[in-house]
């Protein structure tokens, strides 16, 4: 076996924080309730260990782990986003003291496991990186204070992650009979049509339903909205961010065996189609927030296929570019949503009513996330949706761009409509002040700047993304 530490310091840094919190966690009560600052503290430098990461190369663990541009550029964005949840997190009003460790060591958990399935290369390995980040997530979804739903919310994620999964491992058996073999090297040379690999596309279609639950495209979207609903404001905007980075990475890589034209390819289009209409459609009539926002995931899915079903290295680099551009754009959301939520209610549209005067800055960081996520200029969603429809045109599947065109049209409403509600309704006067502690405008500022300079200045992550893109479709 070879091994070099060198190329896995990301995940051993994270691997030393879940050890730092479990020794929390199996200490005294006092010790279990308080994290602290140094937590947010270790985040940060985790963010800076997975940058100075990002040009590591090489194969370890008997080539079934690749280091590689891709799975630096991910796990970057996983550390990135880890860190502003812990942030988040660390005013979790739902959250029994008593638990406070436990909580965090499942997030970094989670983490760790996204971070695995990065650079998982073999299909064994990439089943149980998914699962060491879904177990985690189990635990946590209903881990809030005397929520009856939070326990309905862990327990359907729960059941629809248990049948994901088996389909996956059912799929994985046709691979294996099908290819004999699990290693993505080995499959990207096999012809991936229906007609020449029935057993071997049947196979890979059910194992990518495990990655299209954790990215909750249309018609493995049912748990979405429930469990944003259900969890806490915090837990919700975890689960809405890191784990579509895990999905969207293993697709990237399975996305390079199947051309334009072949059966699973255009299975991606259609469901590609399928989620961003019904998606948008369904947002349409929702009145709670966090609801708003699990539907408005359901639509982002299906934008992410117009990169995985191109073919080119440019539609490839999209993808990552527009995953993390959402992360960034829902992170600031539910930034606003947590800090407005001062009581860790569930926000309706009424409750934003006035936010322009109550804290302008959550305002304004409520009105640069919906502005990018709908794909207004100058925000990261403009960029990364030029990029991907740019990236798209002209290999096979002009019809799915011009669909996603007219779902952009349709998303204004809702997303606009969180906007109006901020600017042009007054608030009532019972109506709880929202947190206007450094803390959160600080926070909520940093977060506008980061989709602001991803929308101005988008080259340089383009370009690494690009990078990625091409090592594996050069």
């Amino acid at each position: 076996m070879t091994f070099n530490p060198n190329l896995i310091l990301p995940e051993i840094y994270q691997f030393l924080v879940i050890a730092m919190l479990f020794i929390q966690s199996i200490g005294s009560p006092k010790m279990r309730t308080k994290v602290g600052p140094l937590l947010p503290i270790a985040a940060a430098l985790g963010v800076v260990v997975a940058v100075v990461s990002v040009g590591a190369q090489g194969l370890v663990f008997w080539d079934s782990y690749r280091v590689d541009h891709l799975s630096q550029f991910f796990k970057a964005a996983i550390a990135i986003g880890f860190f502003i949840t812990v942030l988040n997190a660390t005013r979790q009003p739902t959250l029994d003291k008593e638990k406070t460790t436990d909580y965090f060591l499942f997030l970094a958990l989670s983490a760790w496991g996204l971070m695995l399935l990065s650079s998982a290369v073999e299909l064994i390995t990439m089943y149980l990186a998914l699962e060491l980040s879904s177990y985690s997530l189990y635990t946590i979804i209903a881990v809030r204070a005397k929520s009856k739903d939070a326990a309905e919310a862990g327990i359907k994620y729960i059941l629809f992650g248990a049948v994901a999964t088996a389909l996956a491992l059912y799929g994985f058996s046709y691979i294996l009979a099908g290819m004999h073999t699990t290693y993505l090297a080995e499959l990207v040379k096999g012809n991936w049509s229906f007609a020449a690999s029935p057993m071997a596309v049947t196979g890979m279609s059910l194992f990518l339903i495990g990655m299209f639950y954790k990215l909750a495209l249309f018609p493995f979207h049912f748990w979405c909205p429930d469990v944003y609903e259900g969890t806490s404001n915090e837990t919700a905007a975890f689960v809405a961010t890191l784990p579509k980075l895990g999905a969207i990475v293993i697709l990237i890589r399975l996305a390079t065996m199947f051309k334009p034209g072949y059966d699973i390819t255009t299975m991606l289009a259609v469901l590609g189609a399928l989620s961003m209409t019904f998606g948008n459609l369904a947002a349409l009539v929702q009145t709670d927030v966090k609801r708003i926002l699990g539907y408005s995931s359901v639509a982002h899915a299906g934008y992410i296929m117009i990169g995985l079903v191109s073919g080119t290295p440019e539609g490839l680099a999209a993808a990552s570019f527009y995953a993390l551009a959402y992360v960034a754009m829902n992170l600031t959301c539910f930034w606003v949503v947590s800090r407005v939520s001062v009581d860790g209610r569930n926000l309706k549209l009424k409750d934003l009513d006035g936010l322009h005067k109550r804290a302008p800055t959550l305002a304004f960081a409520l009105a640069v996330g919906a502005f990018a996520l709908v794909g207004l200029p100058p925000m990261a969603g403009f960029m990364g949706k030029l990029f991907l429809f740019s990236a798209g045109w002209n290999h096979g599947y002009n019809w799915l761009i011009i669909i996603a065109g007219i779902n952009t049209a349709i998303s204004i409403y809702y997303y606009l409509g969180l906007v109006r509600h901020a600017y042009t309704n007054d608030a009532e006067d019972e109506a709880p002040l929202p947190d206007t502690s450094p803390f959160s405008l600080v926070g909520a500022g940093l977060l506008s700047v980061l989709v602001l300079a991803l929308g101005l200045m988008p080259s340089s992550v383009f370009d690494l993304a690009l990078g990625a893109g091409g090592s594996l479709l050069p």
